[in-house]
């Protein structure tokens, strides 16, 4: 087994404390920023940061995986970090101050222990590019969703 791991960051001309209160906020706008990968989202508890938890099925490729998340704040106001209970998948998502006030960097890495043999070979040649994707379009609507704006800054 290999441990494979997932990273998409980029700015978004946005307050860090406004970011990371939207992507805490699991119940009414973290859901409005996931692609149509995401199936049967569901809160089941909670709802803002902490205690959270949250169940849904992610498609990608020809592959469907259930995912009961989690949430942590190990460093709250700055890391959001989503635990698959059924799993070795940890998502981390992390902001922090981008080049000025107004400005965030953000974060979202994926990390579990891959298979091994053949199937573990496609899993890590195809599946962090899936999640790059997927990730990469998730960033945008965050950004859309905080500044009305889907282009990302330059810088």
């Amino acid at each position: 087994m290999s441990r494979i791991h997932v990273e998409v960051e980029r700015a978004i001309e946005a307050r860090p404390e406004d970011v990371y209160a939207f992507l805490a906020d699991y119940s009414d706008k973290h859901s409005t920023i996931l692609t149509s990968n995401f199936v049967d989202y569901t809160v089941e508890k909670g709802g803002i940061g902490a205690g959270t938890v949250i169940h849904y099925r992610l498609q990608a490729g020809r592959r469907e995986r259930e995912y009961h998340m989690q949430i942590e704040e190990p460093s709250k106001g700055r890391v959001l970090l989503e635990r698959d209970t059924g799993s070795s998948l940890v998502n981390t998502w992390m902001v922090s101050q981008g080049a000025n006030k107004r400005q965030s960097k953000v974060s979202v890495t994926t990390e579990w222990e891959g298979s091994s043999g053949m199937g573990g070979f496609f899993e890590r040649t195809f599946a962090p590019m899936g999640l790059r994707s997927i990730y990469t379009q998730m960033l945008d609507r965050l950004a859309q969703s905080l500044t009305g704006s889907s282009a990302a800054p330059a810088g």
